[in-house]
């Protein structure tokens, strides 16, 4: 089983979070593949030169080391994605999470999310 994770269930995992569910902890820490996208990576490297997160060390070594350590592959945007973003219907504005339902549809994994507007579309969300 492969699982695509949202920017939040991955920080929350990294840093062993109260905040992830316990459902969604114990399927991480599985026997399952682990992927994070592009997109997210994007949205982690802004919200930290806006202050508005703070990593323990600088993100060009803290993320590349999070991700080796948890056997977490990148997920790379591909056209097959973009062109599902442009005709996908605005249950969720939030472009980083219209493209996380986008790769998750075309490359038919789940999502692991807290966020429930993921259920407005065809994707399977995991919490």
């Amino acid at each position: 089983m492969t699982l695509l994770l949202d920017t939040h269930t991955f920080l929350w995992f990294i840093n062993d979070s109260p905040q992830l569910s316990t459902d969604a902890k114990n399927l991480l820490e599985s026997e399952v593949d682990l992927w994070l996208s592009v997109v997210s990576l994007w949205e982690i490297a802004i919200k930290t030169s806006l202050g508005k997160l703070t990593l323990p060390d600088t993100y060009d070594k803290f993320i590349p080391q999070q991700l080796t350590l948890n056997d977490i592959e990148i997920l790379p945007i591909s056209m097959a994605h973009l062109a599902l973003v442009a005709t996908l219907p605005f249950h969720h504005r939030d472009p980083f999470d219209r493209l996380l339902v986008a790769q998750a549809i075309v490359e038919k994994v789940s999502i692991v999310s807290i966020d429930v507007v993921f259920d407005s579309y065809t994707v399977n969300r995991i919490w």
